[in-house]
């Protein structure tokens, strides 16, 4: 672990610079479980995550030699902005690698927050190919490489989250909940907690399609994961740092995974619900509740809120995966005659009162006695789904759910 006063430093370097952020007990998520949950708002930092604590006491560190020579990260997010925002405070050049593929938001927010101390270049397609630019223009020019999670004094950094935690609230904490990326935020508030609250449960949470820390912990030694989901993309790693896999190995009391759509369904339920806008990372921790709903009525729980960097553009996205998570979104083949009417005729006796098509996409191509069509249905109540089957059965359609087919639903629709 890191020991605690290298995480006390860290808090006295980041006064004035990162923000004290808000422990605050969130009302409906107390009534709903039975339980008082307190959210720690890091979205409300500056760069709107807590990745700013890190970065600016690894950069804050340097000696006045590195800082003449500048800096070097690879980000596709969060981490970029606390690096330009670090480097801006402390007037240092920052060179930082992103992919090619990284949304315009993103990269306006980096050099808003860096300004003209901060150059950014687009490499690669994937954070990987990102990160292997930065390696390399580090060892080619000897700029200092910022690793977003696997480095003691980032880990140091963000630890400051845990002190925080453990200075507002006025309880034990019994359950602590937060998101698991590359380790750095788990590393550093475990090793707060160990030493200051060790009687306190520390519960990881893990994008259900990323899952790098739990299959290290089930394997006992860091393993890279040869494919992952991105769309968590703020937890989103193929590889947990090491010096953050052997924290949290010796550390964590429990591991849990979120599947993507449940992460989507809590991000909307938070903004229609508390006005709180989270990036999906954000979400994680709240989104595990429910899967801990027995162990954690009557006590008092901790969730970290890690981040709101969540770009709009991506909203569309997020509601039909909550929708399909949920049960109320779904894609079918089916073979319609090709004759006049069976379209109307699947609308009046197929779809139910309240089922609503969202999508419909049919070429004619050949002269055969039916054709294929991807339809997707929107439906009121999920329990619909056996009844809207049982229809297309009795009428003898042909057809096929494509929510239970992942590759070929995939290539058809996301």
């Amino acid at each position: 672990m890191i020991h605690l006063t290298k995480i006390q430093e860290a808090a006295e370097n980041l006064n004035g610079v990162s923000v004290h952020t808000p422990l605050v007990k969130n009302e409906n998520l107390s009534e709903q479980f039975a339980a008082q949950v307190y959210l720690k708002r890091e979205d409300l930092q500056p760069v709107r995550s807590y990745k700013l604590r890190g970065a600016y006491h690894k950069i804050s560190s340097l000696s006045e030699n590195e800082r003449k020579l500048g800096v070097v990260c690879a980000s596709a997010g969060n981490h970029a902005q606390g690096v330009a925002f670090a480097c801006r405070k402390l007037n240092i050049k920052a060179v930082i690698y992103m992919p090619i593929t990284t949304p315009a938001q993103k990269i306006k927010q980096v050099k808003l927050f860096g300004k003209e101390n901060v150059e950014v270049v687009l490499k690669g397609d994937t954070f990987d190919d990102a990160y292997n630019e930065a390696l390399l223009f580090s060892n080619e020019n000897k700029a200092v490489f910022v690793h977003p999670f696997d480095d003691e004094w980032v880990i140091a950094g963000q630890g400051t989250v845990g002190l925080e935690i453990i200075e507002d609230s006025r309880n034990t904490i019994d359950f602590l909940f937060f998101p698991i990326g590359g380790g750095g935020l788990a590393a550093g508030v475990v090793s707060v907690f160990k030493q200051l609250s060790p009687e306190t449960q520390l519960i990881g949470v893990e994008p259900q399609g990323a899952a790098s820390m739990k299959t290290s912990l089930e394997n006992g030694k860091n393993t890279a994961l040869t494919d992952i989901d991105k769309f968590v993309d703020g937890a989103a790693v193929k590889r947990v740092g090491d010096k953050t896999f052997e924290i949290c190995q010796h550390s964590l009391d429990d591991i849990i995974l979120v599947p993507e759509g449940k992460v989507c369904t809590t991000i909307l339920k938070l903004y229609n619900e508390e006005a709180i806008v989270v990036e999906p990372a954000g979400a994680l921790s709240i989104a595990a509740l429910d899967l801990y709903q027995d162990q954690i009525k009557g006590k008092n729980v901790v969730c970290i809120v890690s981040g709101s960097n969540n770009d709009i553009t991506r909203m569309e996205e997020i509601k039909e995966r909550s929708l399909i998570y949920e049960g109320l979104k779904h894609y079918f083949i089916v073979n319609f005659p090709q004759r006049p009417g069976a379209l109307k005729e699947f609308v009046n006796e197929v779809l139910g009162e309240n089922d609503d098509i969202t999508y419909f996409q049919f070429t004619k191509k050949n002269n055969r006695e039916e054709g294929p069509a991807v339809v997707g249905v929107e439906l009121k109540n999920r329990f619909d789904l056996d009844r809207m089957e049982q229809k297309m059965k009795t009428k003898k359609i042909d057809y096929q759910h494509l929510n239970e087919q992942k590759e070929l639903f995939t290539h058809l629709i996301l």
